[in-house]
């Protein structure tokens, strides 16, 4: 079993910035990818940025690209989402999770995904 702490979220204007961060421990495996969705009321939740086991590839939700930055230290067990540029339309629950793969293929669907934090609101005000 791996265990996931999200936290960072917040309240920020439009413009602004920041990082959550993501926490894993439990099962001891370097093989994990790691990704970031998002739920805002009355939607599903949607993919917003993962990265392989080793970082080394990433992926990203088309309405996030050039703003939003994934990136991890395998030595902290951790995994960060920079969000700059904020916008009302980012506000959400943002839930950290995970799966056991060894493959540079980010999966983008939450089936994919084993393990889920609990998540952290981000709200950004106009």
């Amino acid at each position: 079993q791996v265990q996931l702490v999200e936290s960072g979220g917040g309240l920020v204007q439009t413009g602004g910035s920041l990082r959550l961060s993501c926490a894993a421990s439990g099962r001891s495996s370097s093989f994990y990818q790691m990704a970031w969705f998002r739920q805002a009321p009355g939607k599903e939740r949607e993919f917003v940025a993962g990265a392989d086991w080793s970082g080394g590839s990433t992926a990203y939700a088309d309405s996030v690209k050039g703003r939003f930055t994934i990136s991890r230290d395998s030595a902290k067990n951790t995994v960060y989402l920079q969000m700059n540029s904020l916008k009302p339309e980012d506000t959400a629950v943002y839930y950290c999770a995970a799966r056991w793969s060894s493959s540079s293929v980010v999966v983008t669907i939450t089936p994919g995904y084993n393990y889920w934090g609990q998540g952290t609101q981000v709200t950004v005000s106009s």
